[in-house]
């Protein structure tokens, strides 16, 4: 080899870089680290920091300018701070936070900075978008008339959601809350929507069951688990509940229909609270800040369902509340419930007594779904809820009273195996038909003369029935068509008579 022709080679090529290098000076503001505890940090100096830009510290640690005020800069850690020390540079970045987004976060645990945390590799060729986004205008919407069949007879017969809605699940703790938000999951499998569940300061325990749940029941396929467990700094656990938001707008914005469940925005809220107390943010009642109320609102204004110009998608909102003693009247709960389209409330004394989803009917409503019930529940479902209410009514009041009319014990013995009905075990959502059905029968008086405890084995059947006989009933029922009198008369033909083995045990409950 030439040496000689090598290194003239050489020269040449640095010659050319030279002559092409343009050094050029940039300005960058930086500023510098004065505090730092509980996952907040004060700055002096950045004068052009704007609201929510991201702040850069050493070692790739970022943070969120919460605070803008005249002497310094107040900052919430996102992430792990310990190796930072008073004193190091920070810098803008000139960005705002933003969340991935895209098809490659199905069947994927995530935390909001699309991080993996099911072990299955890192995420690949998605996109990014700003994590605080604007709600749709107002004539950008269409109204709610699609339902989104949870398979949970209580909800689905009595207090309906549609596709677009916000619709609060407040309740004790450990009363059920989070298993009825898996049925409906589990229940959207090969409907087309997809599921985001969003968990705010919960177990890590917690939410590996719920996952090992799904996966069991093959429903990761259309969800997204995006995760700030309760060892997670507040900032994280302020932050996600956007940033799944703005996951989900991205399938709204292609037309499909996304549901998405926070679990749970009183910790959320514990999480703003601690934040804004840190950066000493003056206190209101219940010593949250006084725009606790804005930050839900502005999350959940972003859900709804889209006129045909914009797409026709749709973002339904399941947000959990914990309440404390049975009190909904306390400060989150009354603000949650004056955003959201209705509620479904979780008794923890109807928990205690086995009646499993423990919803309880009179204090539930539905301000919107109602209008997206399909037909058939309308015509056999109607007046349900209000003899149902005045059962529960009734029910307390016998407890005093020793004597009752033959009404009134009617009224009681149909109302016990109406409750026998809407029970449901975990795991077993039901498709519309069958759940039309099994009202037709217990509203028709096909129930009346069997014991209560023999009512599950009777829906059983009448499922099975279904299921067997009138598959093309099942299909017009769940296509969207009436239910006409000569379809609930087919109903009853094909349930009667009940099996011999129903039969005899009906006789020894009898005996």
């Amino acid at each position: 080899m030439d040496v000689e022709a090598v290194f003239s080679d050489s020269r040449r090529v640095f010659s050319q870089v030279l002559g092409e290098l343009r050094a050029e000076v940039r300005l960058q503001d930086a500023g510098t680290l004065v505090y730092l505890n509980g996952g907040i940090a004060r700055l002096t100096g950045l004068p052009g920091v704007r609201s929510n830009e991201l702040v850069r510290f050493p070692g790739g640690v970022f943070g969120i300018a919460f605070n803008l005020d005249p002497e310094e800069v107040g900052v919430v850690m996102l992430g792990t701070s310990d190796a930072l020390q008073v004193g190091c540079t920070a810098r803008r970045t000139g960005r705002v936070l933003d969340a991935p987004v895209g098809e490659e976060l199905l069947g994927r645990v995530i935390d909001f900075l699309g991080n993996p945390l099911d072990g299955l590799g890192p995420l690949q060729g998605y996109q990014r978008l700003p994590v605080e986004r604007e709600a749709p205008a107002i004539m950008h919407r269409a109204p709610v008339t699609v339902p989104l069949q949870t398979g949970i007879k209580v909800i689905d017969a009595l207090i309906p959601i549609g596709r677009g809605q916000r619709q609060l699940i407040i309740g004790d703790r450990q009363s059920g809350k989070t298993a009825l938000i898996l049925d409906t999951i589990i229940n959207q499998k090969g409907k087309d929507v997809i599921c985001i569940y969003c968990a705010v300061g919960q177990q890590a325990a917690s939410v590996a069951k719920l996952v090992d749940d799904l996966a069991r029941h093959d429903a990761m396929g259309h969800c997204i688990v995006v995760v700030a467990d309760g060892s997670d700094s507040a900032g994280l656990q302020y932050v996600t509940p956007y940033a799944a938001t703005t996951m989900g707008e991205y399938f709204m914005d292609q037309g499909r229909d996304v549901l998405i469940i926070y679990d749970d925005l009183t910790r959320h809220a514990r999480a703003y609270r601690e934040l804004s107390l840190l950066l000493r943010r003056p206190p209101g009642r219940e010593v949250f800040p006084g725009d606790i109320f804005y930050i839900h609102s502005r999350l959940l204004e972003r859900s709804t369902h889209l006129d045909s110009d914009h797409g026709g998608g749709s973002l339904t909102a399941l947000p959990v509340i914990e309440t404390e003693a049975q009190n909904l009247s306390a400060y989150i709960p009354t603000n949650l419930i004056s955003i959201t389209d209705g509620q479904v409330y979780l008794s923890p004394d109807l928990f205690q007594k086995g009646v499993l989803p423990a919803v309880d009917v009179g204090k539930s409503v539905s301000r919107v779904g109602g209008k997206t019930q399909l037909p058939a529940y309308r015509s056999v479902a109607g007046d349900l809820r209000l003899s149902y209410a005045q059962f529960e009514e009734m029910e307390a009041f016998s407890r005093f009273s020793a004597r009752l009319d033959e009404s009134a014990r009617r009224i009681l013995e149909r109302g016990r195996r109406v409750r026998e009905t809407l029970k449901q075990p975990q795991y077993d959502p039901l498709p519309v038909s069958e759940q039309v059905a099994v009202l037709v029968a217990v509203t028709g008086g096909m129930f009346d003369d069997l014991p209560p405890e023999l009512v599950a084995d009777a829906e059983k059947h009448v499922r099975r029935v279904m299921r067997e006989r009138l598959p093309d009933l099942c299909l017009r029922i769940e296509s969207g068509q009436e239910l006409e009198v000569t379809d609930r008369e087919a109903i009853k033909a094909a349930i009667l008579p009940f099996p011999d083995s129903l039969r005899e045990r009906e006789k020894d409950a009898h005996h």
